[in-house]
């Protein structure tokens, strides 16, 4: 497709105070020798987006999205995989040159992949984040292999979703939980091999049920008792990882690994992803879809709860 040649005064949606975001022109990002500028048409929100810097303290204006697809609207000098007018998505944490809420953003060029064949923008944005975190947990952090057991604690939202397939591409037998009746046939629609009620069901029995000798791994993707009863399930020797961010935290156990992990974007980690959804039929569920003017609207569908799968914003 041919490449856009980025306006002066693109659109973007700032946090202008802790209260409320709104769309303004905001300076274009222009790429740098190791940087890639793309215009975008799809980004994703995860179910904790950020509100402040690596600090944890707010700097306002501040544009939020941490990732994205659309196409390369310019390159650095020393950029050498990328060129304008590629279909890209990107993944960028508390990135210097302003985040995803916008027409264009600029991320340094590691963080930036050619969208795999079997997606569109609209999908492709709505994975790099969720996706990252879900593939480097199921294969990094807990080595799901086949024929294990394994529980997807949180199945229902964007990174656990694509959980429960990974694991289930790798051979996993699949307890996944949800909430609601919906929720529940949600995750079973999605391959789960047994599907248990995370807030009003009892888990325990459920895990006992689906795995006698004891679960052999956990991807936790929410915390608190319900979760603490599950990892009494898990086998000597077995593992339980959480992406960071999950409170509580998961609490230490005797001959348990309990492992906590970042998902992170680069060159390497983008390749696998690719792959995996390359070679398979993994479906991105989309919850729902909002303009760019209608952020805060997503926003709040977001902090309603209840989302099964992933809500994206449209840029164009």
């Amino acid at each position: 497709m041919p490449s856009r040649k980025p306006c002066a005064r693109p659109q973007s949606i700032i946090l202008a105070d802790p209260r409320c975001c709104r769309s303004t022109p905001f300076p274009c990002r222009r790429s740098t020798p190791t940087k890639c500028s793309s215009q975008l048409t799809r980004r994703g929100l995860a179910d904790g987006t950020r509100t402040c810097g690596p600090s944890g303290r707010a700097h306002f204006p501040l544009v939020l999205g941490s990732d994205g697809a659309g196409i390369v609207a310019a390159v650095g000098s020393r950029v050498r995989r990328l060129k304008p007018g590629d279909r890209v998505y990107a993944y960028a944490w508390d990135n210097p040159k302003g985040g995803f809420y916008a027409e264009y953003v600029a991320v340094t060029a590691e963080t930036v992949a050619h969208t795999p064949q079997p997606l569109d923008l609209k999908h492709a944005g709505a994975i790099p984040v969720t996706g990252l975190t879900a593939l480097q947990g199921i294969d990094d952090a807990l080595h799901v292999k086949k024929g294990q057991a394994v529980v997807v604690y949180g199945a229902s939202g964007g990174v656990g979703s694509l959980a429960l397939q990974l694991a289930k591409l790798r051979g996993a037998r699949v307890l996944a939980t949800a909430s609601g009746e919906d929720g529940l046939a949600f995750v079973r629609e999605l391959g789960a091999d047994m599907a248990a009620d995370g807030r009003h069901g009892d888990i325990m029995a459920a895990v006992r049920s689906f795995a006698p000798d004891g679960v052999d791994a956990v991807l936790a993707l929410a915390g608190g008792g319900t979760l603490e009863r599950c990892i009494e399930a898990v086998r000597g020797g077995g593992r339980v990882a959480y992406p960071n961010g999950v409170e509580p935290r998961p609490k230490k156990r005797r001959g348990i690994e309990i492992i906590s992990y970042d998902g992170t974007a680069g060159v390497r980690e983008f390749e696998h992803l690719g792959r995996a959804l390359e070679t398979s039929k993994i479906k991105i569920p989309i919850a729902g879809e909002y303009g760019l003017a209608d952020a805060e609207k997503a926003h709040k569908r977001l902090a309603r709860g209840h989302v099964l799968g992933k809500i994206v914003l449209r840029i164009r």
